[in-house]
């Protein structure tokens, strides 16, 4: 039988990066047949190189897409990110085809690989044209939640009946792969966004079901409504595969400095057992001076220890946060003293590492997709921060719908103004998360989760099966 080669496209953010590359490993280590190609663009924000693991085997390769000629002008950054990536990933269509087409007609002339398709991310879908044009399937893979798929594929439906974007007063929606009615504060900027935010997502749904499968990075029983939601006629086969985690903590390595690993880790191991809230809010999450200060207030009144990654905004012309020289720029005065062995302050952090160790009781997130895996993973219980992206409504989710998290915030976006979250709030959310949340039922639910998504992946596990299904149907592409 002939093997089967597929080619990835993730889209150039380290979240989606990172996810898809632990999926090519695992398809890797579960089926010799295959061999993957994935194809690097390059992030339009001059991000740092992407994560990619330095031993992968011979079956994977990894080939950077050249930029074309033609970019979309800067002035759709400032109308929708969504958009400008979307417009900027789809400017690369025919450097993708040329790849392709090229890598099959000479370096695999001689291979017993045959080209068996495309796997193109979320942000990617502009894609399935080349697939069509080369006669193979696209497969969609989702980085985040089946919550959230089921979202982008409501608002498909809803422009096609010809509906618009949402107003901030709207009533509560009911959108199917949701178990209770979703708040517009809790739906994600885009949504109300009337200059391409809520058209590409739109359309992104639409091309979802244009693919042969959707391969997504969550677990049956941790999204049951929601994956059932999506067996509705006019879907294609879903396949639940997470959660995919980068559990030896390569990514971070890479990005962490490992003298400053050396002394968080160090720190950690010298605090009691479930005693540390972690507060970390992902690649791009920063704060100005007065938030800071109110973070910090919060935490020194709550008595309680915590590890706390803070990084600041990037400076003029650049788009990568970094971490700060002198914290004592917006602390409150004396506040280093006064927390001295109860708390630690650092810039990148190795999350996973961190969530891993044992005096890690709480994390205060902004609920990236990754980040809220990771924290089930580990059966350590989140108040909610959400900043950016779909993070609101994938906070709504965790308290509302699964009851896997403390609310904190659901409403927070970071381009929503001056609007700070107080010390009070953030002392509550504290010592709630420590707690478990109503009166430990949170953390119980988390730490119950936590064994359903590690049963999931192994042998006769939902996600282990499902996983099978996606693989046998590549295959049979090639009969």
């Amino acid at each position: 039988m002939e093997k089967a080669e597929l080619v990835f496209i993730p889209a150039p953010a380290r979240g989606h990066l990172v996810s898809m590359v632990e999926l090519a490993n695992e398809l890797l280590s579960r089926d010799n047949r295959f061999s993957v190609t994935v194809l690097v663009i390059n992030s339009p924000w001059e991000l740092t190189s992407p994560p990619l693991p330095a031993n992968s085997e011979a079956r994977i390769q990894f080939l950077e897409v050249p930029k074309p000629l033609q970019l979309p002008p800067l002035e759709l950054l400032h109308e929708s990110v969504e958009n400008y990536i979307t417009s900027y990933i789809a400017s690369h269509k025919s450097q993708v085809k040329d790849i392709i087409v090229n890598r099959f007609s000479t370096t695999m002339t001689k291979s017993s690989f045959r080209l068996s398709g495309l796997v193109v991310d979320m942000f990617c879908t502009a894609m399935n044209d080349v697939a069509a044009e080369l006669g193979v399937p696209s497969y969609l893979f989702f980085a985040s939640g089946a919550g959230f798929l089921g979202f982008a594929l409501y608002l498909h439906s809803r422009r096609e009946l010809g509906g618009a974007e949402f107003e901030e007063s709207d009533p509560e929606s009911d959108i199917p792969s949701y178990a209770n009615p979703v708040p517009a504060k809790a739906l994600p900027s885009f949504a109300f966004n009337k200059r391409g935010g809520f058209a590409s997502f739109a359309s992104h749904g639409g091309e979802f079901r244009r693919t042969k499968g959707i391969i997504v990075n969550t677990v049956l029983e941790l999204e049951s409504h929601a994956v059932g939601s999506l067996s509705d006629g006019v879907t294609p086969p879903v396949y639940t595969v997470g959660p995919l985690l980068d559990l030896k903590g390569k990514t971070d390595q890479q990005r962490c400095d490992q003298a400053q690993r050396g002394k968080i880790m160090t720190w950690l191991d010298g605090q009691p057992p479930k005693s540390v809230v972690f507060l970390c809010f992902g690649s791009n999450g920063t704060f100005g001076a007065p938030q800071l200060r109110e973070i910090a207030t919060g935490l020194e009144r709550s008595g309680q220890r915590f590890l706390w990654s803070v990084r600041r905004a990037p400076p003029q012309g650049k788009f990568v946060p970094e971490d700060y020289a002198d914290t004592d720029d917006f602390l409150p005065r004396g506040f280093s003293a006064r927390t001295r062995g109860k708390g630690m302050l650092c810039g990148w952090a190795p999350q996973v590492e961190v969530l891993a160790h044992e005096a890690i009781v709480g994390f205060v997130s902004h609920c990236g997709w990754n980040s809220i895996l990771e924290s089930v993973w580990f059966g350590v219980p989140i108040a909610t921060w959400p900043m950016y992206a779909e993070q609101q409504i994938n906070a709504f989710q965790m308290v509302r719908d699964l009851e896997l998290a403390v609310e904190l915030r659901l409403d927070y976006r970071r381009d929503g103004g001056d609007h700070l979250v107080t010390a009070e709030e953030i002392e509550r959310a504290v010592g709630c998360v420590m707690e478990g949340g109503d009166g430990g039922k949170v953390r119980k639910r988390v730490e119950e989760m936590s064994e359903k998504c590690r049963r999931a992946v192994v042998k006769g596990g939902s996600s282990f099966e499902s996983f099978g299904r996606f693989i046998e149907a590549v295959l049979a592409n090639l009969l």
